[in-house]
């Protein structure tokens, strides 16, 4: 098996956090000014975020920096 990258595992929490908090892809996207296409490949993985972009991405989801790399 495959070791995941840091960004599969920081887009892997985002989705886990984004689910828990019952708000869907698209609420989350819109909430960070994304497209849902540029969400669903942050999630995914294939995306390699930006500092300022996991800034808008915690801001919206409401978790401090440190719960991304919860895994």
């Amino acid at each position: 098996m495959l070791k995941q990258s840091l960004q599969q595992k920081v887009g892997k929490r985002i989705q886990e956090i984004r689910i828990e908090k019952n708000i869907s892809q698209q609420d989350l996207a819109a909430k960070c000014n994304f497209e849902k296409s540029n969400m669903s490949r942050l999630e995914k993985g294939n995306a390699n975020a930006t500092l300022s972009t996991l800034e808008k991405v915690c801001d919206a989801l409401q978790v401090d920096y440190i719960e991304l790399f919860k895994f």
